[in-house]
């Protein structure tokens, strides 16, 4: 057919990404698929282009209003990032009010905390249903001063309890999922720090088991320090939220510690008294005058305390906990999604043009070679020191999520960041330890080393040697699933936080017979797989021919196209569905002819 202005030829019809490479493939054979589809990196950062008028094309009118508008675009960001903290904090009161008696009865179960595998099953247990590492390490502290825990049963628990930080990331991440590439990034984001805290956790576990480093290495620095009870931590972020948080609900601590050490009565976790004030009475009392600093109403009147009521939302409740954590639950949940969504809207709609080339410049900046290698180093710094600052690490990981989301940060400068977040967080709570009563110092400092040690050997396992990276392409491995699945994304938080952590808890229970005969047999098989799938890629020919691709598995065995269709058909609704590309894309790799090229 003519083009009609020219005469010649017509171009042919444009074709989708997807198209061009099932034509590709056709027309060069399956040889070149591979080279075909890493062509197209989805991970690239994308190009958010500026669509506005430049500066000069305004007119006075359009420039006063362009200034308006940023002005209040910085407002709502700042606002909506407010609100969003704010939310965190109400999040963990709703979790500890739901889990507060379940959390108690977990910690006072000996059996259960003399194994080490239900040590760590344990603190990734309690962490999800408080949803606040603090809050689970100062329970461990308390249970170790009051000698209900020994410092070696400790050191499981603290891993687990650094794995359970990282739910609040993921959770976070969720909010994205409107987006196909917004939520791969930000999936992907999230899922680097759980993989990381997992596979350091699964390192370090059987070598503490078998030689306790940790153990021995926090006890030698603390043999060679003389400690004193110092100052309080540093509590910059808490001073900005905390008059809005105590308008809402206010805790005490002092039930929830309670409750694990054996103290704990039946009263409830919500706080009713906030303090005392004195009251003149009758009686005796020489505690008045000059040296007093108060004047004497008379001669027979003393003072006595008066507590007085707490002044937030549910003081005076009838309302069972559990019924408030609900509440609570709901509408922090609400917000929390509602102030990701606003500050997403307004990252994209304010990161464009050469304000985005700019921030982008920044935060993924190298050092000039030969120093490029440093730039890393400096991220976990930058990370460590913000995460002191704002003395929270989910608050710190997830206000970096929605950023790599909107492809503002690269998952390769945010991996060093989520890093060095690990380590802020236990440089907090090391300060907060030396500020712990002189009863209970040596425990709280040496839980504090051991769980910045643990930290520090995760960053020389995974990060040191670059090879050894392995949380970064397992996270956009991740990130690609759930671009084309979304339900994948809650079957990870299903598995990774709650049913496998269950299942290895009560296989421990059953005896380390049965946890090493049915745990050795999937590690086992995990690892041959994981062989299989590098020697089909790198060196097929040393495979038998059967082994060379998995066509010759079940498809629900090899594909997670059918698992879709099971989801699809339970959730007939949109956030289930797969997008028009991610379902050509399974169709594609449903080809045998392409799988038989395609690891597992």
């Amino acid at each position: 057919m003519p083009h009609p202005l020219t005469g010649g030829p017509a171009p042919p019809a444009p074709l989708d990404t997807v198209d061009l490479v099932d034509q590709r493939l056709g027309n060069a054979g399956i040889s070149g698929s591979a080279s075909i589809l890493e062509d197209m990196d989805p991970w690239a950062l994308p190009q958010l282009k500026d669509t506005s008028q430049s500066w000069k094309e305004l007119s006075a009118a359009g420039r006063a209003l362009r200034v308006l508008v940023s002005f209040l675009k910085a407002c709502g960001l700042l606002g909506g990032l407010y609100l969003f903290i704010c939310s965190l904090d109400i999040l963990s009161s709703a979790f500890q009010l739901l889990g507060s008696k379940v959390t108690g009865d977990i910690f006072k179960d000996d059996v259960a905390l003399s194994n080490p595998v239900a040590g760590l099953v344990i603190g990734v247990l309690v962490t999800v249903l408080v949803q606040s590492s603090s809050t689970s390490s100062s329970i461990v502290v308390s249970m170790v001063a009051s000698k209900l825990l020994t410092v070696r049963a400790s050191v499981p628990i603290i891993m687990g309890v650094n794995v359970g930080t990282s739910i609040t990331s993921t959770l976070v991440s969720m909010a994205q999922s409107g987006d196909r590439d917004e939520f791969r990034r930000a999936f992907g984001g999230s899922a680097v720090h759980g993989i990381f805290n997992w596979l350091t956790a699964l390192v370090l576990l059987p070598l503490e088991s078998a030689a306790a480093p940790l153990e021995r290495l926090s006890a030698l620095i603390l043999g060679a320090a003389s400690l004193q009870p110092g100052g309080h931590a540093p509590d910059i972020l808490k001073v900005l939220t905390r008059p809005l948080t105590h308008l809402i609900v206010q805790l005490d601590a002092d039930v929830l510690t309670g409750s694990a050490t054996g103290s704990a009565t039946n009263r409830s976790l919500i706080k009713r008294w906030c303090g005392t004030r004195e009251q003149m009475t009758a009686g005796n009392s020489s505690h008045c005058g000059a040296a007093a600093g108060r004047p004497c109403l008379g001669t027979n009147d003393s003072a006595s305390e008066e507590p007085l009521p707490c002044r937030h939302l549910f003081a005076g409740t009838a309302l069972t906990d559990l019924a408030v954590g609900l509440i609570l639950l709901a509408a922090s949940l609400l917000v929390l999604c509602s102030c990701l969504v606003l500050i997403v809207k307004l990252l994209n709609s304010t990161l464009r043009g050469r304000v985005a080339q700019a921030v982008r410049t920044v935060i993924n900046a190298d050092f000039p070679r030969p120093f490029g290698w440093l730039s890393g180093y400096l991220a976990i710094l930058v990370g460590a020191g913000l995460t002191f600052v704002l003395q929270s690490s989910s608050v710190f990981t997830a206000a970096i999520v929605p950023l790599i989301g909107v492809g503002v940060v690269s998952l390769e400068r945010a991996y060093p960041l989520f890093l060095g977040s690990n380590i802020g967080t236990t440089t907090t709570a090391l300060l907060a330890a030396l500020a712990s009563p002189s009863d209970m110092l040596l425990s709280a400092v040496q839980v504090a080393l051991i769980h910045f040690f643990f930290n520090l050997a995760g960053i020389l396992l995974w990060y040191v040697v670059p090879i050894l990276r392995l949380p970064v392409p397992l996270a956009k491995h991740f990130g690609n699933l759930t671009a084309s699945y979304r339900w994948v994304a809650i079957a990870y938080l299903l598995l990774c936080f709650l049913l496998l952590p269950l299942a290895a808890f009560g296989l421990s229970l059953a005896g380390a017979t049965v946890l090493a005969a049915v745990g050795g047999t999937l590690l086992v098989l995990a690892l041959l797989v994981a062989l299989v799938n590098v020697l089909q890629r790198h060196r097929p020919a040393w495979l038998p021919r059967r082994l060379r691709s998995w066509a010759w598995l079940p498809l629900w065995l090899r594909s997670l196209e059918p698992w879709d269709r099971l989801v699809r058909r339970c959730c007939p609704c949109k956030a289930c569905s797969p997008p028009q590309a991610a379902a050509k894309e399974a169709h594609c790799y449903e080809n045998p002819q392409v799988l038989a090229s395609q690891q597992l």
